[in-house]
C-alpha cells in the first residue's frame, strides 16, 4: 500500500532539479528506507494522546511504577502496562524490576530532548505571527 507521499523513484528520476547540487547534498545525507520506517513508528507512538501522557508523566515524575504513572495519566493500570510494553519495544522507555514492581524511566536523553524540544515548540510563538492571522 502507498502512502500518498511517497515519491516512486521512477517520478523522481523524471524530475529536473534547480538546484542539483543541494539536491546531490541532501540525497547523500538521506538516512536508509529501514531508518525512517523505523522513524515514522517512533513519531506514530508518540502521536497518540494517551501515550503522550504516559511519556510526559516520566519526563516530568522520573522514574515511576505502572500505579504511579495510571494515577498522573487518569489510565487505568491494564491500558498504561501495553503502553508501556509498545514504548518499551520501540526503545522510548525503559524498564527496571525490584521484587513485584516494575519501574519505567525514559529510556535516554535523546527521548528527553525530543519530547522538551517538541513541548518547546508548542508554546512558542513565532514572532512573524500575526495576532490576525495573516503572515
Amino acid at each position: 500500500m502507498s502512502k500518498r507521499s511517497d515519491v516512486a523513484p521512477q517520478e523522481a528520476e523524471a524530475t529536473r532539479p534547480v538546484d542539483p547540487e543541494r539536491v546531490a547534498s541532501a540525497l547523500a545525507a538521506m538516512p536508509t528506507s529501514e531508518s525512517i520506517e523505523e522513524l515514522a513508528q517512533i513519531f506514530g507512538l508518540l502521536s497518540d494522546p494517551p501515550r503522550m501522557r504516559l511519556i510526559i508523566a516520566l519526563l516530568r515524575g522520573g522514574e515511576m511504577c505502572v500505579c504511579d504513572i495510571a494515577a498522573v495519566s487518569g489510565h487505568r493500570e491494564s491500558a498504561v502496562s501495553h503502553a508501556l510494553r509498545l514504548l518499551r519495544a520501540h526503545h522510548v522507555v525503559r524498564v527496571r524490576r525490584s521484587g513485584r514492581l516494575a519501574y519505567y524511566r525514559l529510556a535516554d536523553s535523546h527521548v528527553r530532548m525530543l519530547l522538551d524540544l517538541g513541548l518547546s515548540h508548542i508554546t512558542h510563538v513565532p514572532a512573524a505571527h500575526s495576532t490576525d492571522g495573516a503572515q
